[in-house]
């Protein structure tokens, strides 16, 4: 029997399509190497038991820290590596290769420190990125609350202006890292009456173990155990003035001209996914015997790979032109969408067709599609719901 742990080790090493992708330098896939002898060492022997406790340890993010693998996009004068978002996205594929709580360490980096870098005040840069980058800090993003999911405006958590503070109240659910970051950017309505309500949103840092801030419920989670998800409370939480995160009513610009970098990753994180399913399939069915040969001899089975494998291959070329119009600056936020709304479709279609393939055996926990199925099931609703794409799309067209 093939364990996970087998199958990702011989895997890491195992290129599909066996292509250089064209924005990756030699220096990305030093980058690269470095980081999967890292998970190698300290996640691949501990994945199954931390998905079993449904939690990843908070020392791990400060090993990511001390190796240098959080945040390299950070500029040097505060502890980074001044890296390209080329670095980023090998961090979040290879987490993604692995799956599980370890996605946190991509979230934090590639998601949720740029709001920092591009709003943030020198102060708040300065005691702040530093520790980002050491893994001292890990950050969440606090957005969702019960009730309130695509429609970001609606949200009821307020922040009253009371002198040179905010007073915070209300409550946030599906916050990925609640357990482990010690630090949250939240949204707010700092303005109630604000005409659109979009204009009365506002982000604010909040520290964990500020008075009044607390843990909700963990949230047991159809997939994705082992990274930690919470809800959220603010009951009175106060906070300096100098907690807000660029202009008060901006917050919706503010966490608008971040997604279209979120979905990139997103898409692009999920494609690598897609690929370590299809990987281990190859693996299995080549192994299986059925009626007295290996069932990859069945057409059937051949036919499968092949129409798998040529979408996956499609998907691919269509990221590797999207993400250098990114890197380079352009606003490409339909095409993101395109791909944000179409990979997590495809790939979630591609953990069904192979689960088959593995028969009752697809079944079993002790085989990987089994996580990855149920991991893949929020693909499509993180980060913009494919829903939410296709309106986007639409609209851009014209509609």
């Amino acid at each position: 029997m093939m364990t996970n742990t087998t199958i990702t080790t011989n895997l890491v090493k195992f290129n599909l399509f066996n292509t250089k992708r064209p924005f990756y330098t030699n220096e990305h896939e030093m980058f690269r190497t470095s980081l999967r002898k890292f998970i190698e060492k300290e996640i691949v022997p501990n994945l199954e038991e931390w998905e079993e406790n449904q939690y990843t340890p908070r020392a791990l993010f400060h090993k990511m820290g001390e190796q240098g693998f959080l945040a390299p996009q950070v500029d040097p004068k505060y502890g980074g590596l001044g890296l390209d978002f080329g670095f980023n996205l090998i961090l979040g594929e290879e987490a993604n290769r692995i799956g599980g709580g370890i996605c946190g360490a991509s979230m934090h980096s590639t998601i949720i420190v740029p709001y920092l870098e591009e709003y943030g005040t020198e102060e708040q840069k300065e005691k702040y990125l530093p520790k980002f980058v050491s893994g001292e800090i890990l950050t969440g993003v606090a957005m969702t609350e019960p009730g309130t999911g695509s429609d970001l405006a609606r949200i009821r958590t307020t922040a009253v202006r009371d002198g040179d503070h905010y007073i915070i109240n209300g409550q946030k659910t599906f916050i990925s890292n609640g357990i482990n970051a010690e630090l949250f950017f939240v949204v707010v309505k700092t303005d109630k009456n604000a005409t659109p309500a979009h204009k009365g949103v506002s982000v604010v840092i909040v520290e964990k173990g500020t008075k009044g801030f607390s843990n909700g419920r963990k949230l047991k989670k159809l997939g994705q155990h082992s990274w930690d998800t919470t809800e959220l409370i603010f009951e009175d939480v106060r906070v300096p003035v100098s907690n807000l995160l660029g202009e008060e009513g901006k917050g919706f610009k503010i966490l608008m001209n971040k997604l279209q970098q979120e979905r990139i990753s997103a898409a692009n994180s999920v494609c690598i996914v897609a690929e370590e399913i299809l990987k281990t399939t190859i693996e299995y069915v080549k192994q299986r015997q059925a009626f007295g040969k290996p069932i990859s001899s069945f057409q059937n089975t051949q036919f499968e790979i092949a129409e798998m494998a040529t979408e996956l291959a499609i998907a691919r070329s269509y990221l590797d032109d999207l993400i250098p119009r990114h890197m380079k600056g352009e606003k490409v936020d339909t095409q993101v969408s395109m791909a944000k709304y179409y990979i997590p479709e495809m790939a979630k279609k591609i953990a069904t067709r192979c689960l088959q393939l593995h028969g009752g055996y697809g079944f079993m926990e002790e085989y990987p599609i089994a996580r990855r199925y149920r991991d893949l099931a929020v693909s499509s609703i993180g980060g913009g719901t494919s829903e939410i794409m296709k309106n986007i799309i639409a609209k851009n067209l014209g509609m």
